[in-house]
């Protein structure tokens, strides 16, 4: 098997798609939608779960093929979005970090009780 990376896969779909003669549909309107339709399936999944249930979901051998092909999707047409935008989505990810880490700075750490002064 082959090494995976962002680039790569970014170049498959665009192949896929052009060997369909897919291009003039790959909108951003459209994309934005397609993926919104697929992470709504991936949402649908565990509409009904109960929390514990959810974070089971993997452990059913059909369930979990289930989120696999809808997580699958929802980055595909994530990537087809990137792509035909220019954005490179591991730095956009990596600039949001950096503004989340400055906007949402970590807790402090939390102080031991203090000794009871009354006796």
């Amino acid at each position: 098997m082959t090494e995976l990376d962002v680039q790569g896969l970014q170049r498959r779909l665009v192949e896929f798609a052009a060997a369909r003669e897919w291009e003039p549909y790959h909108t951003p309107k459209n994309l934005a939608a397609a993926l919104s339709v697929e992470a709504s399936e991936l949402l649908e999944i565990f509409q009904w779960l109960t929390p514990e249930q959810s974070a089971r979901v993997m452990d059913d051998p059909e369930a979990a093929h289930r989120v696999r092909d809808e997580v699958a999707d929802v980055l595909a047409y994530l990537l087809q979005f990137c792509d035909v935008l220019g954005i490179d989505a591991l730095t956009a990810l990596s600039e949001k970090i950096d503004r989340n880490e400055l906007r949402f700075p970590p807790a402090p750490p939390s102080s031991p009780p203090s000794p009871s002064t009354s006796d």
